[in-house]
């Protein structure tokens, strides 16, 4: 009888990667000089253990690769060989070379085994004793170009949009319409991420594109066709050589690109693909799969059932009294029901807490890029890491993990200076840089810190005068300067770099953590440093909630958006040009907010007078809603809007309330923004109103 080992498969890459996220930490704690003994057998057992797994399910790639890497690191285990920096840097290109290889075969793409091959050959030449020759972190860059005709240079161009690359307003077809203007152009569809057609939707990108472009134009005239996309795509440009004639499955694209796409035949679909195999591109990038499933502590399981059979228990004493049930078992109805109550309460936080995951499992990449990227950027760095086995939801530990690593860089390249200026400082050449985790009331905070230069005030003032974002005479405080740097566009760098320059990042970053409904704070000291603080729930599975009643309407408020609620006085509340209002809070002046104009529904009270408002914030705005009455607060499960019905402007998710009705819950981030467009469309009043701040000029 014959075994389906397919079934198999996700345990067996789950294990794997695993095994090589301990390969990578361990590598980087590796002193070279007096290697652990006990650190080099934990490297080469995951080694050996993903050998022997690929093997047995018939990867035979993977396992041909991972047999010369354990022969190296059997070799320095036991003695024989000694341990350098240059190995170290071969086996850390070997993980990732294994880890784009697991991907592959996951994805159920064709592996490209050209960096394997190479690096093969570097470790045989080490074993061999031979000098071996310096291998690329990367696939080795394609042959130069023959000479272009007419003076132009031809370019290989590899863009995959992220999925929700349209939902932030971007549009490819246009940036390939701009780069025909360049020159001649070739275009081939990469399909290997388009779903199957029910699970297509209008608001995501699946498609890629490989792009042979001939342009007299330099490179940087290429990047900056891309450039408010680099953080939401795969982005490669290289030199490229002489375009071959275009293949039956290449679709030219000209100046006068179609405004949509049209329907391209399945025939013509697998053509591409086919010319895209053949390509010496990495055409079939594969996206980072997120994991599907956590491993759970037994101590967890065991008090889930323990609670299980506490509810039968309950449930069982509930069942016999409704079949014998007269008034005088009512007070053991109500014991039981508060018994119910308590169980499943009780059975609802053991179920969240499986859900939770230690932050270590985000902070283990940095130690790798913080290596790397020092040593691209000529500084010294040390990585501090605290608060690592502080828990969080698993949805939230993988939608922070973008802007954490943004926040990282910034701090290496704009934060931390050179050794040779931290010594003009008086300061120690290692620059710091501390990652702490921890919990405070009911949310995570995460901060990010350094020992750097620290935020200077003045050039980020010029730049935002000369960005227009701020007038010249324009009074702000310290807290406004360093809000300018989440800011859509923003960066004082002076030139555009690899890591950083394009402004494209820290608006990202506080995007990001306001949909989580989080916060993000900076603190800077010039010459000291810098201190970026993050704040964030602890899941996003369950709320708690202020119900307020707008009209016949009852809506959900989360209650840390929530400042105060107050009964307004009409003195404090004044009329501004055009019509909005604001209302005086100690010396405070926030925009006041009608529910019922932007939900469109007849409010109880018409006056202000016998209104509540209730003062939200989020990022650094406030605004004050105008409700009808308080009903309570409560804790509520959160339901997808999206994913039950569409994208409803204004509202987060929903849920059901204990008497079977749905009630909505508001999405403070998304009204501030509601409310500026409908004021400018109501009364042409100039109020700048974005996702971090709201400012009437």
């Amino acid at each position: 009888m014959s075994i389906d080992l397919s079934q198999f498969h996700q345990v067996f890459f789950e294990e794997s990667f695993e095994g090589l996220q301990l390969m990578e930490s361990s590598l980087l704690e590796l002193d070279c000089a007096s290697p652990d003994g006990e650190t080099i057998n934990a490297i080469f057992r995951a080694a050996h253990s993903i050998k022997g797994s690929s093997s047995t399910f018939g990867f035979g790639a993977v396992a041909e690769f991972t047999h010369v890497l354990e022969t190296l690191l059997d070799q320095v285990r036991v003695g024989s060989r000694g341990l350098t920096p240059e190995i170290v840097d071969l086996l850390l290109r070997s993980v990732d070379c294994l880890s784009g290889m697991l991907r592959s075969l996951q994805a159920g793409t064709a592996l490209d085994t050209a960096q394997s091959r190479e690096l093969i050959a570097a470790f045989n030449a080490i074993l061999a004793n031979q000098v071996a020759a310096p291998v690329a972190a990367t696939k080795p860059a394609p042959a130069m170009p023959e000479p272009a005709p007419a003076g132009g240079q031809h370019w290989l161009i590899t863009f995959i949009p992220h999925t929700n690359i349209l939902r932030t307003g971007n549009e490819p077809a246009r940036m390939l319409r701009e780069l025909a203007e360049l020159g001649p152009l070739q275009c081939t569809a990469l399909l290997d991420r388009l779903p199957e057609f029910s699970a297509l939707t209008p608001e995501e990108c699946h498609i890629g594109w490989c792009i042979h472009l001939t342009t007299a134009e330099d490179k940087r005239k290429i990047e900056e066709i891309f450039e408010w996309v680099a953080d939401e795509s795969d982005l490669k440009i290289e030199p490229a050589a002489v375009v071959a004639p275009v293949q039956p499955a290449a679709v030219p694209v000209v100046a006068a690109l179609p405004q949509a796409p049209s329907l391209v035949a399945l025939e013509t679909l697998a053509e591409a693909v086919d010319v895209a195999d053949k390509l010496d591109v990495p055409a079939k990038q594969v996206r980072a799969t997120e994991s599907t499933s956590i491993r759970v502590s037994i101590e967890k399981i065991d008090s889930l059932v323990n609670l299980v059979g506490e509810l039968v228990i309950t449930q069982s004493m509930l069942g016999q009294l409704g079949t014998e049930f007269d008034m005088s078992r009512l007070a053991r109805l109500q014991e039981g029901l508060a018994q119910l109550e308590h169980n499943t309460r009780e059975l609802q936080e053991n179920v969240m807490r499986i859900r939770m995951l230690p932050i270590s499992f985000t902070f283990s990449r940095f130690p790798r890029m913080v290596r790397d990227l020092s040593r691209q950027l000529g500084k010294k760095v040390e990585l501090k890491l605290s608060g690592e086995q502080t828990e969080l939801d698993k949805t939230v530990m993988e939608k922070i993990g973008d802007p954490l690593v943004h926040l990282v860089r910034n701090s290496l390249d704009h934060g931390l200076e050179t050794p040779a200026e931290r010594r003009a400082a008086g300061k120690p050449e290692t620059g710091i840089i501390t990652l702490n985790a921890y919990h405070q009331g009911g949310n995570i905070t995460i901060e990010i810190s350094d020992d750097g230069r620290g935020l200077n005030r003045e050039r980020i003032r010029a730049k935002a005068i000369a960005s227009e974002l701020i007038g010249a005479d324009d009074p702000l405080s310290d807290e406004q300067i360093q809000d300018l740097i989440f800011q859509p566009g923003f960066s004082t760098a002076e030139q555009v770099t690899d890591v950083s320059g394009r402004g494209v990042g820290m608006d990202v970053v506080r995007r990001n953590i306001l949909e989580l409904n989080g916060s993000i704070d900076v603190k800077s000291v010039a010459g000291v440093g810098s201190t970026f603080t993050i704040r964030l729930p602890l899941t996003l599975a369950i709320l708690d909630g202020q119900l307020i009643q707008v009209g016949d309407q009852v809506y959900i408020i989360p209650l840390v958006s929530i400042v105060e609620s107050l009964q307004p006085d009409l003195a404090l509340v004044n009329r501004v040009a055009g019509g909005c209002d604001v209302f005086r809070l100690r010396n405070e002046y926030i925009p006041i907010i009608r529910l019922a104009e932007i939900f469109g529904i007849a409010p109880r009270n018409e006056g202000l007078e016998k209104c509540l408002l209730v003062v939200v914030e989020a990022g650094n705005a406030k605004v004050a809603l105008v409700v009808d009455d308080l009903l309570g607060q409560q804790q509520v499960v959160i339901k997808s809007m999206e994913a039950n019905y569409r994208k409803v402007e204004g509202i987060s998710g929903a849920t059901i309330l204990g008497d079977g009705t749905v009630s909505l819950i508001l999405d403070i981030t998304d009204l501030i923004q509601m409310a500026g467009v409908r004021q400018q469309l109501k009364s042409g009043l100039k109020l700048v109103s974005d996702r971090s701040r709201v400012a009437i000029r």
